[in-house]
């Protein structure tokens, strides 16, 4: 069944609030049956055609909300898009009559950034869960006030309602999402696509071995990068991957260095600690089982590597950060 997405959009949007999740859904198109994939819709506050986004963008709207009539349009995925002047605007009379009424007949509904403001104003946030844009959190728990405001996640459920924080983070809800309709395999391949990390935490240092330059994919360079990520267990000296590339030790070393901008130790290490954050943030294994399946050998030796890189242990990192996306979930009444 195709699923149609909702993008509320308004004079003064967040150009990457609209176009980071239309992307991502847009993207996970690629990856899903044709008749299982996404219709994207963009929904305009006023009666323009052109909406002028803050950074001067002009995004074409599909249809005005007053030509929405909320009983006829159930949407699988409404959001209300934020603006760096939200926080104080007051749209027109009977849009936030609409808003509460087509939410209601959506399955579900949110916001990105500050466009939690919209849903508040709307009603929509009483009693609730949320999160937004860090810089205006204090001005939505003065809104909103039985709304609990955790200003320190990227993004957060309570029930069918989903917000999330600061511009980018958009995406990572939106690859959330993407994620509970197709499944991880697929929200995955969308996040490779769109070169950003799968399952961002919030306050979290971040490092994606996907996010080094670009190498076609039947270059040495590239199939070294795929040896590594299949087989962080193993011995991943530089003299084994410059066999992987069928290169001299010397030639090798020279021309990663150059091409992917780090040596090709730096790269295995980052690898190996990407991967010891995925098993630290979504599961409840041992240590020892965490240190060996990476790549460690041995927790001493993952303790200090995370002490150097994120200046805390392997288990206050788990304290902190595991399962983001369940740990962000509010029951629902």
């Amino acid at each position: 069944m195709t699923r149609t997405v909702a993008l509320l959009v308004f004079p003064g949007v967040q150009a990457l609030d609209v176009s980071g999740p239309m992307d991502v859904f847009a993207e996970a198109n690629r990856f899903v049956p044709s008749d299982a994939g996404y219709e994207i819709e963009v929904i305009g506050i006023g009666d323009d055609a052109l909406v002028a986004c803050s950074n001067g963008l002009l995004l074409k709207v599909h249809r005005a909300y007053a030509d929405v009539d909320p009983s006829d349009s159930r949407y699988d995925l409404i959001l209300a898009a934020g603006g760096p002047d939200l926080p104080a605007a007051i749209w027109e009379a009977g849009a936030y009559d609409w808003l509460r009424r087509v939410c209601a007949a959506s399955r579900r509904y949110g916001s990105i950034c500050n466009g939690a403001f919209a849903l508040a104003r709307a009603g929509l946030l009483e009693d609730r869960t949320v999160t937004t844009h860090w810089n205006d959190a204090e001005a939505l728990r003065h809104l909103c006030p039985t709304t609990r405001v955790e200003a320190d996640r990227i993004f957060v459920r309570d029930g069918d309602l989903y917000t999330s924080a600061g511009v980018t983070a958009g995406i990572d809800l939106s690859l959330y999402l993407l994620a509970q309709d197709h499944g991880d395999d697929v929200a995955l391949s969308v996040a490779r696509r769109l070169l950003v990390v799968m399952q961002r935490a919030g306050g979290q240092s971040q490092f994606s071995p996907y996010l080094t330059p670009y190498a076609e994919p039947t270059s040495p360079i590239a199939q070294v990068r795929e040896y590594v990520l299949a087989h962080l267990a193993d011995d991943l000296s530089v003299s084994v991957l410059a066999g992987v590339a069928k290169m001299s030790l010397r030639n090798f070393a020279r021309i990663f260095a150059r091409e992917a901008r780090m040596t090709p130790a730096a790269f295995v290490e980052s690898a190996r600690v990407d991967a010891a954050r995925v098993m630290l943030e979504n599961g409840k294994a041992p240590l020892k089982r965490v240190a060996y399946e990476c790549g460690f050998g041995d927790p001493h030796n993952m303790r200090q590597i995370f002490k150097r890189r994120f200046g805390v242990s392997p288990q206050q990192y788990r304290a902190t950060f595991s399962t983001p996306a369940a740990d962000s979930v509010v029951p629902g009444p």
